[in-house]
């Protein structure tokens, strides 16, 4: 039997809590009929030993964490025979649930070893590689000030969250931007809010944020329209209704290129989750079909 590594991310989610955690993913992945090598290491480790893994030629690799770990797996191993199988241990597990994966640890595991093969999507900001969203605007900022509330006073990711969209629509602002889709049409928008999303993003109240497919092709581009403060309020509260007005956010259809202008030297850019610096003009593009997945 083939020894599978299998690289757990030791700082967040279900690992952080559970000093165990490597023992019980082994113990879960013997019983489902992998044999497995079982390394806990640090989040900035990841891309570094996912790509180790690739260069060897290994046929699978297994990451444990939440959507930063699978994303810098994926960083490593797309366009590589490479197969990742995903054990959801983080604390939201974006990728994986739009997957279908399951966030039991025994199903997931059983899940892998089937090795039901998916090619999917993934999306590129100036060559950096995301799997979930991309965000230019008010969303970066919130980013950076719950980091911030984390590293200094210890809050909890979603308790940081809501002070710090609370004081970001305190400094709300918009961005001038120019947008060329697709490399053809071009168009000048002030907003508050770009987002830019792997595949097609629902915003309604049935399922907001979740994705239908992870292999159509496209970006999901939504601009939200200027507003006033209280007027972001209330198309933020429409969109979860599924009540958008026309005035609210615009979608772009049919994207698989977006470059996107402004006079700014630097912008910061929200790449699933994680904010970066990032130099205009910035190139988005979807990668089809990519990356080798396990799903059910």
């Amino acid at each position: 039997m083939e020894r599978v590594p299998v690289l757990l991310n030791s700082s967040g989610g279900a690992a952080a809590r559970d000093p165990k955690i490597a023992d019980k993913v082994a113990d879960v992945l013997a019983k489902a009929g992998i044999e497995a090598d079982v390394d806990l290491i640090h989040g900035a480790e990841c891309i570094a030993r996912c790509t180790a893994a690739a260069e060897r030629g290994d046929p699978l690799l297994i990451v444990g964490g939440g959507d930063g770990t699978v994303s810098a797996a994926a960083s490593a191993l797309v366009g590589t025979d490479t197969l990742l199988g995903i054990l959801p241990l983080g604390t939201l597990n974006h990728f994986a649930r739009d997957l279908g994966l399951p966030l039991d640890l025994d199903d997931a595991a059983a899940a892998i070893a089937a090795r039901k093969e998916r090619r999917v999507d993934v999306a590129e900001m100036n060559g950096e590689l995301f799997i979930n969203n991309s965000a230019i605007g008010l969303y970066p900022l919130m980013v950076i000030d719950r980091d911030l509330q984390r590293m200094r006073l210890g809050r909890s990711k979603r308790l940081a969250m809501l002070v710090a969209s609370l004081r970001t629509l305190a400094r709300f602002g918009h961005r001038r931007l120019t947008l060329t889709i697709n490399e053809e049409e071009r168009a000048l928008v002030d907003t508050p809010l770009l987002f830019v999303g792997n595949n097609d993003y629902r915003i309604d109240l049935g399922a907001p944020g979740r994705r239908e497919r992870l292999d159509g092709g496209r970006l999901s581009v939504m601009v939200m329209r200027k507003k006033t403060r209280a007027g972001l309020i209330a198309a933020s509260i429409r969109a979860l209704l599924n009540r958008s007005r026309a005035d609210d956010m615009v979608t772009i259809e049919g994207v698989e290129r977006l470059r996107v202008s402004t006079r700014r030297k630097h912008l910061a850019v929200s790449l699933d989750g994680e904010v970066v610096r990032a130099e205009p003009p910035i190139d988005y593009a979807i990668r089809k079909q990519a990356l080798r997945v396990i799903v059910p």
